[in-house]
Parts: structure tokens; sequence; C-alpha cells
């Protein structure tokens, strides 16, 4: 054994004054996990970007019609005016609703939010 595996052995099995092992006493984790300030698990993933989009509609079409297309062409899409747009982040779908202007920009007005519940069903299909 080297010097350092006696010294090692030695710490592990020292005694203190009275002659007796000390006893090792260590903290209760889930008292220390909530000792911080009124940590919220949900404060762990505020800060992790996720990728939204939000779905006007689809069309699909040969490649020789989307060769054709010039400016001034029109798709049509499989969406009717006046249905709600889809909200989706990372591709699982969180909302539905409609367009909106603000300030020259498009938006989306929120008209129905997909309970966690239904997420959760969607995705075990």
């Amino acid at each position: 054994m080297a010097e350092n595996d006696n010294d090692l052995a030695k710490s592990l099995t020292s005694t203190d004054v009275s002659g007796s092992l000390r006893k090792a006493t260590f903290n209760n984790l889930e008292d220390g996990a909530r000792a911080g300030a009124d940590f919220n698990e949900i404060d762990l993933v505020m800060d992790v970007p996720v990728q939204v989009t939000v779905e006007l509609g689809r069309a699909k079409m040969q490649i020789r019609n989307l060769l054709n297309l010039t400016y001034g062409s029109v798709i049509e899409l499989d969406i009717l005016a006046g249905e709600p747009l889809e909200v989706v982040v990372n591709g699982c779908l969180v909302a539905q609703g409609e367009v909106v202007i603000v300030n020259d920009r498009y938006g989306i007005r929120l008209t129905d939010i997909v309970t966690p519940a239904e997420r959760l069903r969607k995705i075990n299909r």
C-alpha cells in the first residue's frame, strides 16, 4: 500500500478524543432542495427556447405545377377562410387562433388552447 493509501485508511478509521468512532452527519437532501427562496420546478425551463409555428394551411401539388409557378400565382390551401389557424410548438399543436394585424405585422389571437391532457393523448397515439 502506498503512503497516501495508509493516510486515507487511517483517516477513515480515526477516532475522536473519547476513543469511539465518529458518526457521520448529512443534511437532509429534500429539506436542502426546498430551503431556497420560493423555488418552482418550472423556473428550470423558463429560458429554454422553443420553435413556435403558425400554420396557415397546406397544399399538395405535382412538381410540374410547382415549376410553373410565377409571380402572382395563387396556391390554393386546404383551409377555408375563417377556419382557425394552428399554433404548433416543437411539432405539437398547443392552440388555435385567428389572424390579426398589429403595427403592420401579422399576429395570431388565440381562440382555443389545447389542454395538457389532450396533448398527451395525441402524443400517445
